[in-house]
């Protein structure tokens, strides 16, 4: 099960974590996030051990989106460490690009 994040644990879980963290900013009305949103679950069990998955909902969330310039939707980040690796955004996105993301950031 991913973890919710928001401005109280999100520097705990993705900054502070160790290992690989990907984390899911998305919205209600955004289209591509709700169309990526089972293949984001896939990737979390199948990556179970090795990383984990934070959502943010971007519309409860405007400040911390806002301080991270998360700009439009859907957008990941994958962090190791506590250090972004890489930041994926855009309606184009499909589960292959993140997949080959976690698996940069795990090697």
């Amino acid at each position: 099960m991913s973890i919710e994040l928001n401005r109280d644990n999100y520097e705990s879980v993705a900054l502070q974590s160790r290992g690989v963290v990907l984390v899911d900013f998305w919205g209600v009305l955004c289209k591509p996030c709700l169309a990526l949103m089972p293949a984001v679950e896939q990737l979390e069990k199948d990556y179970s051990g090795q990383a984990m998955v934070g959502k943010v909902n971007s519309s409860q969330n405007r400040m911390l989106c806002a301080g991270l310039r998360v700009m439009s939707l859907p957008t990941f980040i994958v962090y190791k460490d506590g250090v972004e690796r890489e930041r994926l955004t855009g309606e184009g996105l499909k589960a292959a690009d993140l997949k080959a993301a976690i698996d940069r950031a795990v090697a």
